[in-house]
């Protein structure tokens, strides 16, 4: 295991580097003055430190991303190697970057979200953060009940179709 930043990083078998895997769906509320508890079941899977330094921006389906800072820089060198001399590369820059911040965690192990972050992902009080891979995202608990019960009545066949592709099945 390397230390780099404020994440432990272990070598894959490709030999880069990768931050642990984060798990788990945690309900959380949002005060008053836009701060969130993060879940101690969250934080122990991000290692021990002093700090921890998070980037919130917008996104997909009206949810909104936490990313460890490691796996923000990981992920900007990704967008920032994009031609900026194309217009839908600018267009996906302007709208991946739009409401980015940075926020770092505090004694009470909270973190401040913009209002207008807040707002966009229609989080009021009640929020679910689910985990998964190496970022977190951040939902309205209502709009992830929605999402959780539209779960398709063919989820068997979505995933055979993704991740079943070149490996025997075993009914053949």
């Amino acid at each position: 295991m390397v230390e780099s930043g404020n994440f432990d990083l272990h070598l894959s078998s490709k030999g880069t580097n990768r931050m642990n895997q984060l798990l788990g769906e945690y309900e959380c509320k949002i005060d008053d003055k836009s701060r969130m508890r993060l879940p101690s079941g969250l934080i122990s899977q991000l290692g021990k430190r002093e700090t921890y330094s998070f980037v919130v921006n917008r996104g997909f389906e009206k949810c909104l991303m936490l990313y460890p800072e490691e796996v923000w820089l990981k992920t900007t060198a990704e967008i920032n190697d994009l031609n900026v001399y194309s217009k839908k590369n600018r267009e996906l820059v302007r709208y991946f970057y739009r409401g980015a911040q940075k926020v770092e965690m505090d004694s009470a192990d909270r973190i401040l979200v913009s209002r207008r972050l807040l707002e966009y992902a229609g989080i009021e009080k009640e929020v679910i953060l689910s985990a998964f891979n190496d970022r977190i995202e951040m939902w309205s608990k209502d709009v992830f009940d929605q999402l959780m019960d539209d779960e398709p009545d063919d989820f068997s066949d979505l995933a055979e179709e993704i991740l079943g592709r070149g490996k025997q099945r075993l009914d053949d």
